[in-house]
């Protein structure tokens, strides 16, 4: 715009007078200064992008559908998971709501109506008889269980032994670190072996090895973080107040490296689940007549040629729960990383 199309005459800064200027008015700057909208806490802020990520968000809801059939699965079949049918081995899935996938033909003849049974096994039946709906959900539960396990494994120790090692660090660090080396060297199939020589194989024997290696990768993430959080301002602050160890370790640092703890939760849950189906699979899990997944893909397996509903099914709930909880982690990690809240 020229200085003709200008309205107001223009005017250098030595020519200005006080005329020239205008009172609007005095500002309201209490009202203007408070800040608008409603704060959130930290864990909000996180499960709000949490529920953003839709990949995640569909491994949550898988997750909870599969543990709702865990629990009420065996209860609603009407069968135990030990309940043998003489003369009804191996027979083929039959769900009338899904007739179109699940008949309970085999090589085009209706096995049911051939032996004339009348109930409808949903997952079919095993070598013995066994209703295999129950067993599945049966070895799912242990699955939950074992996740569960890791979880309480995983805040016990891996966090404290992490903590504690992190915060005084100089020779109790080192003598730590190198505990956890000497542990760390052993194999995992070694300690389980050791188990199974003094206790039975099962469930004891599962637990046991993961009390001893399970904790490791989340006892290291720990120390790195509290090895972070120690020289910070506020730690500094609360050692000049007189606050001890303990509770700048339980008010202080650990709020602040919550987030990685779960994180690192999540993505030791599958890995326990997974720990666990391999040593059924190899023959060092559950003995008959429980039932866990590794060990029905186990018999799935070696009768896949002829009956494939008997690896079929273990293999699909396995692979969601595998696959679901490492979605849930992805998506606890982009929620909880502070470089991620801009997308």
């Amino acid at each position: 715009m020229s200085e003709k199309e200008f309205p107001y005459p223009l005017k250098s800064p030595e020519d200005l007078v006080k005329e020239d200027f205008k009172h609007v008015g005095y500002l309201n700057l209490p009202q203007q200064e408070m800040i608008q909208g409603t704060g959130i806490s930290n864990l909000k802020d996180a499960w709000l992008r949490f529920c953003k990520n839709k990949g995640a968000l569909v491994g949550l809801i898988i997750i909870l559908i599969i543990l709702f059939w865990a629990i009420i699965g065996p209860m609603i079949s009407g069968y135990r998971y030990d309940l043998v049918h003489k003369g009804w081995n191996n027979l083929p899935p039959k769900m009338p709501a899904l007739s179109f996938l699940f008949d309970g033909t085999e090589r085009g003849v209706d096995i049911y109506a051939k032996i004339g049974v009348e109930q409808n096994f949903w997952f079919g039946t095993d070598e013995l008889g066994r209703d295999l709906f129950t067993r599945v959900w049966e070895g799912t539960r242990v699955s939950f269980i074992i996740a569960f396990v890791a979880v309480i494994i995983d805040m016990l120790f891996g966090v404290t032994y992490g903590m504690i090692s992190g915060y005084f660090g100089g020779v109790v660090d080192m003598v730590m670190q190198r505990i956890l080396e000497i542990i760390n060297g052993i194999p995992n199939l070694v300690v389980v072996t050791l188990f199974v020589l003094v206790f039975k194989p099962g469930m004891l024997t599962i637990i046991l090895s993961l009390m001893i290696t399970g904790w490791i990768n989340m006892s290291r993430v720990v120390r790195s973080q509290v090895l972070k959080y120690k020289e910070q301002e506020f730690v500094l602050a609360a050692k000049v107040l007189g606050a001890n160890g303990f509770m700048i370790l339980l008010k202080e640092v650990l709020p602040n490296i919550l987030g990685q703890m779960i994180v690192m939760t999540m993505f030791s849950i599958p890995n326990a689940i997974f720990y666990e189906a391999f040593l059924a699979f190899v023959g060092l899990g559950l003995r008959e007549p429980f039932a866990s997944l590794g060990s029905l893909i186990n018999k799935g397996y070696n009768s896949m040629l002829t009956h494939m509903h008997l690896l079929l099914f273990p293999v699909i709930v396995l692979a969601l729960l595998m696959l679901c909880f490492n979605l849930i982690a992805d998506g606890l990690r982009d929620a909880f990383d502070p470089k991620m809240k801009g997308f």
